[in-house]
């Protein structure tokens, strides 16, 4: 009995989203289960970091992989999603009910970051195969649904998995596994390409594609940023706190703002996706990383201000710095020629989260030297990177196939 696909833009917009929202419940997992795990494991603190950091690297590993080999556009993306996403929930059902140690842990959440990576990008070529014209707006939501969907875990750790770290690995495995059913009931979009047949030269011509690389560069400079400050806010809140004598304001208060800093992107994403389908792509993603980058500079201006004054700047900080991150993804459906832009897409995240790696470690080992007053203010780099090479890119002629022309 064949089961009835969906075939409207709204419908597929809302279970693509949802269905994202759930996989990704993958990438923290363990990461919220990590007090109990640690515990029950005897992790000693760097084993219980790489938890974490295996995933990180399975996803550029898998990224790379699947760029390689082309896998999504020899592959329908949904049919990608469906099977990543079940070997995703099958490594973590793994690791709740048969680990017991760091090493094999380790190793499987490295399998879960290369699941991953046939979740991320695909769901988002997915999505721009059924948007033309409100392209970036469609894009962003799903973003906004990815960042909420990391989340999941640290909820169904308060929601009764303290202390039961299988709860939360279980639940991030079921909803996983609901994620790929979802996307099997996804049909392609009219914007979408055929199957390409597999290329192993499809990669040398992507980067050899100005407009491709020039949107690349402009993502890769928000990358830099994005996830170092994301990862150390709470160390730069704690310090500042207590350079102001307000130690009272170093757990849980630096905890809310932290999520705070973090949740407010969700909204910037779609803000910025509504306004690059009108405005220009070219246009807003600069905007953003002019704000975030001058927020790195301004971080150390405003160390240990009085919560009044961090709290706005916090807010508007978040808001800015993953508002762009979209559109590049959107940049990349327009510029690449149609048979290879899931490669693309894939290609262009793998680098992406591979330099997070490197300003992650960075960031603290500035602070040691400077302080956290100014750790962030070497990460402004990356925005005025990412700002030259979009603005290049506005004055390509490959700008005009950006939003209908809108550069």
């Amino acid at each position: 009995m064949s089961v009835q696909k969906l075939s409207s833009r709204r419908q597929v917009s809302f279970v693509l989203a949802l269905a994202e929202l759930l996989t990704m419940s993958l990438w923290f997992s363990a990461t919220a289960a990590a007090p109990e795990l640690a515990a029950m494991w005897e992790l000693t603190p760097g084993e219980t970091a790489w938890l974490t950091i295996a995933v990180q690297l399975g996803f550029v590993v898998g990224a790379l992989l699947s760029t390689l080999f082309t896998l999504s556009d020899v592959f329908k993306p949904q049919h990608l999603f469906a099977g990543s996403a079940f070997f995703g929930a099958g490594v973590t059902v793994i690791i709740a009910g048969f680990v017991s140690s760091a090493v094999p842990a380790i190793i499987l959440r490295f399998l879960t970051g290369m699941a991953l990576a046939g979740v991320y990008p695909p769901g988002m070529k997915i999505m721009a195969g059924w948007f033309q014209e409100r392209r970036g707006f469609a894009v962003s939501v799903l973003i906004g649904s990815l960042t909420l969907g990391s989340a999941l875990p640290f909820f169904l750790r308060g929601f009764g998995g303290v202390g039961r770290p299988e709860v939360v690995l279980y639940g991030a495995a079921a909803m996983a596994v609901v994620g790929g059913l979802l996307a099997l009931l996804l049909e392609s979009g009219p914007h979408q390409a055929p199957a390409a047949p597999f290329d192993p030269r499809a990669i040398g011509r992507i980067v050899k594609e100005r407009g491709t690389m020039l949107a690349n560069g402009g993502y890769f400079g928000h990358m830099l940023e994005l996830y170092a400050v994301w990862t150390w806010i709470p160390a730069y809140l704690t310090a500042s706190f207590a350079a102001n004598g307000n130690v009272d304001k170093t757990s849980q208060f630096v905890s809310f703002l932290a999520f705070a800093t973090i949740a407010v992107g969700s909204v910037g994403a779609i803000v910025a996706g509504w306004a690059a389908d009108r405005v220009g792509r070219t246009a807003v993603t600069s905007a953003s990383m002019a704000i975030s980058g001058t927020a790195c500079l301004a971080a150390g201006f405003l160390f240990h201000s009085s919560v009044f004054v961090l709290i706005p700047f916090l807010l508007i900080w978040g808001f800015a710095i993953v508002a762009d991150s979209a559109q590049f993804s959107v940049c990349i459906t327009e510029l690449t020629d149609k048979r290879y832009v899931g490669s693309a897409l894939t290609f262009q995240t793998a680098i992406g989260f591979l330099l997070t790696t490197v300003t992650i470690q960075l960031t603290p080992i500035v602070a040691d030297v400077v302080g956290w007053q100014w750790a962030f203010a070497p990460l402004a780099i990356g925005p005025a990177f990412g700002i030259l090479s979009m603005l290049y890119l506005r004055i390509t002629p490959e700008a005009l196939q950006l939003a209908g022309g809108r550069k």
